[in-house]
């Protein structure tokens, strides 16, 4: 049973740790907060577009990165978006700001190695074969930036996200060459470039 950080944060940030010790495993993918910074709430779902993965987690820690971790992708797992990638899934992610100052835009980075930005042949994206049909979105950010070199990110911006208030955002990984460990790095008002990155306002 997941602690609950209300009652962690009375006690001290030390006891983090109890709950990161319980990862969420759904359609066999296990989910884990283990490398601090935020805690997962809630999972559910099976990866498809009618019934994505749903991630509940408070990040409390603004001073670095909330690295997600995720395992357990296998070739057996298929593309629950349909198409021609090994693997696909919808994930949506329903965000607390547990911090004490407003987020102005979300980032968000896969990496099958956590140390560096994930390269064009390792296959993994947030599906790049789409072309113009990616389909992310946010109920808080108006607008969003997809970099697919020299990093595979998007990021949500154009609007706040205050603490205590909850962000909830829809994205699709896919990966050619399934990994079975990555890492999805969650950034909050980190800039970044621009330059290979192109536009999307939503409706």
């Amino acid at each position: 049973m997941r602690m609950s950080p209300l009652v962690v944060c009375v006690v001290g940030s030390l006891l983090w740790d109890a709950a990161w010790s319980e990862p969420v495993v759904l359609e066999g993918v296990t989910f884990s907060d283990e490398e601090g910074g935020f805690v997962i709430l809630e999972g559910r779902g099976r990866g498809t577009p009618a019934d994505p993965f749903v991630l509940v987690e408070e990040i409390f820690d603004d001073e670095r990165p909330a690295i997600l971790t995720i395992r357990g992708m296998r070739a057996s797992f298929g593309n629950r978006l349909g198409g021609s990638p090994e693997i696909g899934f919808v994930l949506v992610k329903v965000v607390r700001n547990g911090t004490g100052r407003p987020w102005s835009s979300f980032e968000m980075e896969l990496r099958e190695i956590k140390s560096r930005p994930s390269p064009f042949e390792d296959g993994l994206s947030f599906a790049q074969a789409a072309g113009g049909e990616r389909l992310y979105r946010s109920d808080r950010f108006r607008a969003a930036w997809q970099t697919d070199e020299p990093i595979d990110a998007i990021t949500f911006y154009d609007g706040v996200v205050r603490p205590g208030e909850t962000v909830t955002m829809e994205i699709r990984v896919t990966d050619f060459s399934p990994n079975w460990q990555f890492y999805l790095v969650q950034r909050r008002q980190v800039p970044l470039a621009m330059r290979e990155a192109r536009p999307t306002r939503f409706r």
